[in-house]
């Protein structure tokens, strides 16, 4: 399956059915009245989040969805019937911003959550509903309201628990794939991943969701590389595994440019809680290890710890450390107020 993430739609709803007139004809009734009822209201177009989906590449290929109009009315005070919604079936983790690409309409985060984006118009009255005392065979019947219409953006933020970030070919996507079934793409050159991935990876008895996304460089933050909109999908991570290659001749460089780019991004990406980790161990002597974990260590002023995503040294530890990292976070505050018992 193709990934997308971003997608521009025009959205229309139904008009509303006309009002009918008409008058009853029956047999023996000389003045039977106004019998034309009310047009039915217009279909509207519905977003829904669905289960299943993890791309917006559907909207590649239609870009325009437009309800059903509302039935006229007609006589024997028959109410014309409803116009058939639109359904929109979008991943978990989607936005929906205005034309602007700037103001949001909504963000679909729980499943079976669904967002009227265009109200259907109203069905026009009959003239059943202009019957007075001193005008008893109205013949005046309104035309149904128009729909909404506008165009809106679809943008796809993955929901998941370990967002990885580094600079191309730091072992992100050999780290997804020692970790869980995921299989992207890898090779030894600079950008082989082109999009996200996700991946399950089983710690324990527990399981992480982990997200691999396209190699940041410098400039990153300000769209260079495309990367606005990858690390648009490590927004809702709650801890970030900070890769750092070890066979790199200048590994300090290459953590401070991440560093720069996720502070420069905004978001909060640079207030998350991250784990730093010298990846490609493997291919290190243990003095060349503690060399370039000692000099990490000191520009990040944390703890750096060591793995190796073909060998899977160290991948249980890391994990581990990242789900109790995200434990903490979703752990509930306690009430400060909260009176304790004598």
């Amino acid at each position: 399956m193709k990934f997308l993430d971003e997608a521009k739609v025009f959205i229309q709803s139904g008009k509303g059915g006309d009002g009918c007139i008409a008058f009853r004809r029956e047999k023996y009734i000389e003045f039977g009245g106004p019998a034309g009822a009310d047009g039915g209201r217009g279909g509207s177009v519905v977003i829904r989040c669905v289960d299943g989906l993890n791309t917006l590449i559907d909207y590649r290929y239609r870009q325009h969805f437009k309800a059903k109009k509302g039935q006229n009315g007609s006589g024997r005070d028959r109410t014309g019937a409803k116009g058939e919604d639109q359904i929109m079936q979008v991943p978990v983790g989607t936005q929906i911003l205005d034309e602007d690409k700037e103001t949001l309409i909504a963000d679909m985060t729980i499943i079976g959550q669904e967002i009227v984006l265009a109200k259907g118009g109203d069905g026009g009255y009959g003239n059943t509903h202009f019957k007075t005392s001193t005008n008893q065979a109205p013949r005046r019947a309104d035309p149904g309201w128009p729909g909404e219409e506008r165009w809106v953006w679809l943008r796809l933020k993955l929901i998941a628990d370990v967002g990885l970030v580094g600079l191309p070919n730091a072992g992100k996507s050999t780290f997804l794939a020692a970790v869980s079934q995921a299989r992207p793409k890898i090779a030894d050159y600079p950008f082989t991943t082109l999009h996200p991935n996700l991946g399950v990876a089983g710690v324990d008895d527990d399981e992480l969701v982990v997200a691999d996304i396209p190699g940041l460089i410098e400039g990153a933050s300000e769209g260079i590389g495309l990367g606005t909109r990858f690390l648009g999908h490590v927004e809702r991570c709650e801890v970030l595994l900070h890769l750092v290659d070890g066979t790199s001749e200048n590994i300090v460089d290459d953590y401070q440019t991440i560093c720069a780019e996720l502070k420069t991004y905004g978001a909060g990406l640079a207030e998350k809680a991250r784990i730093v980790a010298l990846n490609k161990c493997d291919a290190l002597s243990e003095d060349d290890i503690a060399e370039k974990k000692a000099e990490l260590a000191a520009a990040s002023g944390g703890e750096v710890m060591t793995l190796s995503g073909v060998s899977r040294m160290g991948t249980i530890d890391i994990l581990r450390e990242a789900r109790a990292i995200v434990e903490e976070c979703r752990r509930p505050p306690e009430d400060e107020n909260k009176a304790f018992a004598p």
